[in-house]
């Protein structure tokens, strides 16, 4: 059991060719992914990576069966690719480009309404199960088979966290970089439900930052439904209102956006809460205890 990608995922890449695109398969493909093909518009019938390149993404998966595509294309041409990927059945698609205009992402969610295709990102890492399938551009070697499932906005603190719960002898089952931007595909509540429903998960790691209500969200869905210890972790702590901080989603716009505010929400919703990351495993570590 695994949350949206196990060793059975046929992957494709959408924009296969590209650099991005090249570099990051390579490192999935060496981690052991099942990356099947990709999909490079005009260079359709080539090979890349001893694999096959389609001008669409209904060729790739009429030929290869592939049900997860993941995204390297400029951000003017995401949404068409989320969209393309979408109609063409692909059940998961991960969307590592950062840049795409609000607006754009605005018709992507509109679109994907009642839809069968999940989205992760934009703006994100992507996913990994330990040991199993990496979906997206995280250090696969922090990754270690355990019983931690991760959802975060931030990339950086995926890896902090992953490294700390594996120190922490503890292990991951699946990481989900949810992405940073103001409109994302599945927002923390989704992400945690879908790791708090997955047997071999026994603990979360959720990690926020300032801005929206995401968190707080979760908090309270953690705590109606919540059967297993959650640590949360907020960045930025010490940001300035109505000042971006890094992603185009981390900006306060009222009392609510603030570090404090969603963490004191996290508390009272029964979430282990951290003021510190490098405090994450050894949290994690009591909370599984039962300390």
């Amino acid at each position: 059991m695994s949350v949206l990608v196990n060793k059975s995922s046929k992957i494709i890449v959408q924009g296969f060719t590209g650099t991005e695109g090249t570099f990051h398969a390579t490192q999935m493909i060496e981690y052991g992914t099942q990356v099947v093909g990709g999909v490079t518009p005009g260079k359709g019938g080539t090979k890349h990576l001893d694999r096959p390149v389609f001008n669409t993404v209904a060729d790739a998966v009429n030929t290869t069966g592939a049900n997860v595509s993941i995204i390297f294309v400029p951000p003017a041409f995401a949404a068409d690719a989320i969209i393309e990927a979408a109609e063409a059945g692909i059940g998961l698609v991960v969307c590592i480009t950062e840049g795409i205009p609000v607006q754009d992402m605005v018709k992507v969610k509109n679109y994907l309404e009642g839809k069968n295709t999940k989205l992760i990102g934009p703006n994100c890492p992507g996913v990994i199960t330990a040991d199993e399938c990496k979906v997206g551009i995280m250090p696969g070697f922090i990754f270690k088979k355990g019983t931690i499932g991760i959802v975060s906005k931030s990339g950086t603190l995926t890896y902090e966290a992953a490294d700390q719960v594996v120190k922490a002898g503890l292990g991951i089952t699946t990481a989900i970089g949810i992405g940073g931007d103001p409109i994302i595909g599945t927002p923390t509540k989704d992400a945690v439900e879908l790791l708090m429903n997955d047997p071999e998960t026994k603990g979360i790691v959720m990690i926020g930052e300032i801005g929206g209500g995401m968190e707080a969200d979760a908090a309270r869905w953690i705590k109606e439904h919540g059967t297993k210890p959650v640590v949360g972790f907020i960045a930025g702590q010490t940001a300035p209102p109505g000042r971006r901080m890094g992603h185009a989603g981390a900006i306060i716009g009222g009392s609510d956006d603030t570090a404090a505010a969603k963490m004191k929400i996290m508390r009272e919703c029964g979430i282990h809460v951290v003021d510190s990351p490098a405090d994450i495993g050894k949290t994690m570590a009591a909370a599984m205890a039962g300390k």
